[in-house]
């Protein structure tokens, strides 16, 4: 009998909604007006003890079954069709009887822990199928339309059954095997920073619970209820997300949320975030994925487009909660909270990339190249902040002894920091200088130069402080103090050299030995001046004392009593 869909059922599975859809499956049950979810908490009426006999007798009831199927499948054309054997009617009891005593008694929600009895159960409903399909050929005022019915309502009856036990089947906490069991049927993603070997393993199901949710899913796609099975597994495995996400304490935050948000909280925020996207790219897809290819072995296709579907409602939630991080005030504390998003999101774009189907990978990752080009646009603007900060520092009051300036340690130690994602920041600039040929090696590339201009506005901050002081060997002290630290954390730092470049290194090295040049040439010159002036006051014969520079140090041999930080220049 074929199957008929009724007013009112949803016959897609795509858009179902991420969270909210809880309950079982069955409050939406595909059955007709005469099988309804009340059929299942009570036994078939059965007339007569033949059911039992049938169910004693049940490998003969398959074999003449297959016998039959067999006699259609040569009838061709389906105009004559052969007698129906008893088989097939005990094997209508055989199903009802079964499912009876699954929805009653002390075997109440016992499908899926009763091996035997389950694929018994699922070898007979796979025949009812099969008769089911072969006997639609005739016609229906033929010697076949009655038995036809019958099999279309008992078949009904077991998918409704089927698809209530679904969930069940698929509940890691029931399903799932022990810590003591050895033999696990897992679904590994190894975590390449535990740097241990150790492995994750999501899901974790017993091998007979995957095979015997996959020969239900061939059931029921056979006789043609993909949509209802589609469906329960995918609200399934939904639920088995969220209850993840309830793991790592994450729950979705809108729009409004986040702009809201101060930025110390913001940022426990964005760390969980970074956290549950790098277990979903690294763990739970890939298992999600094997898991599907598993129970859809039979109909690949089908795998693909339910999981295409779950990554789908994932990575919805995740790049929303990016873009609006990426509309959040930019500062320059901001950066390498940006720059992890950014590289999370790139890993999601590699999983997504390896695992979904042509149409939902394209759909996806633009929607996230979107999101990752506004990070990227972020921390470009974050640098351009940077260069505002140090322009407008403006101090009036100088550096006590001329040491180093407070806005040369930040400056200095924020690249540092910065360079850590050197490789990232590069593709970053790149990208969003849009050159019309990749910078040669060998040359300035955008981010580097970038660096260049940042030290550029640094250098010529420090020239506008140095003026605040009014002694020039102070001057020249305070200018060669940071120029010295410039340059050591520039030489400490190989990423950071290797921007900068050695032509750098060399013309800093100068301008600090030219200070320090500078500041021996001043003290010198003082120190002149000093001692005719005590000649010409203190007439003949008094001992004159080792000359003494402008800032209390020797100038005699050899500068032995400059600070060691100036003589090491």
């Amino acid at each position: 009998m074929e199957r008929s869909n009724l007013p009112g059922k949803a016959m897609s599975f795509s858009n179902t909604a991420f969270y909210g859809a809880s309950g079982s499956p069955t409050a939406r049950l595909f059955v007709t007006p005469s099988i309804r979810k009340s059929d299942l908490d009570r036994p078939p009426r059965i007339e007569d003890d033949s059911s039992n006999n049938a169910t004693e007798n049940a490998d003969q009831v398959f074999q003449d079954v297959d016998e039959f199927l067999g006699v259609l499948s040569a009838a061709g054309d389906g105009s004559t069709p052969p007698d129906v054997p008893d088989a097939v009617e005990l094997l209508c009891k055989i199903v009802e009887s079964r499912i009876a005593k699954y929805t009653s008694g002390e075997n109440r929600n016992k499908f899926g822990r009763m091996n035997e009895e389950d694929d018994s159960l699922i070898d007979a409903v796979m025949r009812l199928s099969r008769l089911s399909n072969a006997l639609r050929q005739f016609p229906a005022g033929s010697t076949a339309a009655s038995s036809s019915n019958r099999i279309g309502t008992v078949l009904q009856l077991a998918m409704a059954f089927m698809e209530e036990e679904l969930p069940n089947l698929l509940d890691d906490s029931r399903n799932g095997a022990n810590s003591n069991d050895c033999k696990l049927f897992l679904f590994n993603a190894k975590d390449e920073n535990a740097g241990s070997g150790r492995e994750e393993k999501y899901p974790r199901f017993s091998p007979e619970v995957v095979t015997k949710i996959g020969r239900i899913a061939t059931v029921m796609i056979s006789a043609g209820y993909e949509n209802e099975f589609c469906e329960a597994y995918t609200i399934s495995r939904r639920n088995a997300f969220s209850e993840q996400m309830k793991k790592f304490d994450y729950e979705r935050i809108n729009v409004e949320d986040v702009q809201r948000m101060h930025w110390d909280t913001l940022e426990g925020e964005i760390t969980r975030w970074i956290g549950v996207v790098k277990y979903c790219s690294e763990t739970l897809f890939p298992g999600e994925r094997r898991l599907a290819d598993s129970v859809f072995s039979e109909h690949l296709s089908f795998s693909l487009s339910v999981f295409s579907n779950f990554v789908r409602a994932a990575a919805i939630q995740f790049i929303d909660f990016g873009e609006a991080v990426s509309m959040t005030k930019r500062s320059a504390e901001k950066l390498f909270k940006f720059m992890d998003i950014y590289e999370r999101i790139r890993d999601l774009i590699s999983a997504i990339s390896e695992s979904c189907s042509d149409v939902c990978r394209n759909e996806i990752n633009h929607e996230i190249a979107a999101v990752r080009d506004r990070i990227g646009e972020a921390v470009v603007s974050v640098f351009s902040d940077l260069e505002s900060s140090i322009r407008n520092d403006i101090a009036r009051i100088p550096v006590p002894g001329g040491a180093v300036h407070p806005l040369t340690r930040y400056v200095m130690n924020y690249l540092e920091y910065a360079c850590e994602y050197k490789d990232t920041l590069e593709h970053i600039f790149e990208k969003i200088s849009k050159p019309e040929q990749p910078s040669p090696p060998g040359t300035d590339t955008p981010f580097s130069t970038q660096i260049i201009a940042v030290m550029d506005l640094l250098d010529a901050n420090l020239q506008t402080k140095s003026m605040l002081y009014r002694d020039p060997a102070l001057r020249d002290i305070f200018l060669m103090n940071n120029g010295r630290y410039i340059l050591q954390k520039v030489k400490g730092c190989p990423k950071i050299r290797k921007l900068m470049g050695d032509n750098w290194c060399r013309r800093s090295s100068g301008i600090v030995r030219q200070y320090h040049k500078n500041y021996q040439r001043e003290t010198w010159v003082r120190q002149c001046v000093r001692r005719d002036t005590q000649n010409t006051e203190r007439l003949g014969g008094q001992r004159r004392a080792a000359p003494v520079g402008a800032s209390g140090f020797r100038i005699g041999g050899g500068h032995s009593g400059l600070p060691r930080l100036l003589r090491e220049v």
